[in-house]
């Protein structure tokens, strides 16, 4: 039977990773996003704004799903804009789709926030969550845009009789130039100014996350599970932690991370110390390097989103998720997370966005 993917987001760190995958088993994959992806050029691109209704069903007039990966979110000033935007691109999106009646699953990427709360609340006292991470955990107290997106998800499933799966990953290790949560890029562009101006590898975060266990998402692994999800019967219309399969301390990392680009790594100080104060006047600096080393983004904000590693890494508990869900329905895929930063740094130093 034939599987047509409309991958929404694209460009994304998760989108991008969902296409490969979907490629190379054969299906057929549309991009919808508002600039082509520049690396996929066997994905048939749809550009489109997802809080346009009229401009978003014309411009997929003659576009018939079977499968829909929704990998994007636009972030807002506040919690309450966050709901409204970004329940309303998931609406949007499934409304334009709904009289075509092609959709047979529907696969939704959130993340941890699910459980941490939202930006205005993030893991903050009242709201802290046992872990290891479950799906069967409660919705927190609060306002949620993701809870908001489950929910638009769940009725147009109910109206239009699709299946549907929630992804949740921890922070995602990917390749996406302008992506805004990226945390091995964000990394790998601080060690190389902290090896330009000979300043230590400082790590900028919390004692519970300098010395307790974590984990992280490679988007390859991302990919994975949705596509697994996508196949498996048994998958219908579950909620999926995903994550590396790993568990690691950034005390024992973070000097393996710093080793790679040949710089000073420094611990845990007396207090947080924001990678965004760190780089915060650093634009000028990378402007001026990537000139040098003929860099392919000479901006630093497309690179490093330090505002959210600031988030991860200043959490007051350490964080890390349950897999037994997806496990116990046949998921068996692992990734060493020590090889996804490494790899990651790899393909950033192929690609000349960091020298």
């Amino acid at each position: 039977m034939k599987r047509t993917a409309l991958v929404a987001g694209i460009t994304g760190i998760g989108g991008n990773y969902v296409a490969r995958q979907l490629l190379a088993e054969g299906w057929e994959v549309i991009g919808l996003s508002r600039r082509p992806p520049r690396d996929l050029p066997a994905v048939r691109h749809v550009a489109a704004d997802l809080l346009d209704p009229a401009a978003l069903a014309s411009a997929l007039s003659d576009i018939s799903p079977t499968h829909v990966f929704i990998t994007t979110w636009m972030r807002q000033a506040t919690e309450a804009d966050n709901i409204r935007v970004n329940a309303a691109l998931v609406r949007n999106l499934l409304d334009a789709l709904s009289p075509k009646k092609t959709l047979r699953h529907v696969a939704l990427v959130t993340g941890l926030k699910h459980y941490l709360g939202p930006f205005e609340a993030y893991a903050s006292s009242g709201t802290l969550p046992d872990t290891p991470l479950r799906e069967s955990q409660p919705r927190l107290p609060l306002e949620n845009f993701y809870y908001a997106q489950e929910d638009e998800l769940h009725a147009a499933a109910a109206r239009d009789r699709f299946t549907w799966t929630v992804h949740r990953p921890h922070t995602m290790i990917g390749l996406a130039v302008g992506n805004a949560m990226n945390l091995g890029t964000t990394l790998a562009v601080y060690a190389t100014l902290c090896k330009e101006t000979g300043r230590p590898f400082q790590f900028p975060g919390s004692a519970a996350q300098w010395n307790g266990l974590s984990d992280v998402t490679d988007a390859r692994m991302l990919a994975r599970q949705l596509v697994w999800a996508a196949d498996t019967d048994a998958a219908r219309n579950e909620a999926f932690n995903i994550v590396n399969g790993d568990v690691f301390r950034w005390s024992w990392l973070w000097p393996r991370l710093g080793a790679w680009f040949g710089v000073q790594s420094a611990g845990l100080q007396d207090t947080v110390r924001p990678l965004e104060t760190a780089m915060g006047h650093d634009h000028a600096l990378w402007r001026a390097l990537a000139e040098r080393h003929a860099l392919a983004e000479p901006d630093l904000d497309r690179l490093a989103s330090a505002w959210h590693t600031d988030l991860d890494l200043g959490r007051p508990l350490e964080v890390m998720t349950d897999m037994a869900n997806s496990r116990r329905l046949g998921f068996s895929a692992y990734q060493a997370t020590e090889a996804s930063f490494l790899d990651l740094f790899e393909r950033l130093r192929a690609e000349r966005l960091i020298p």
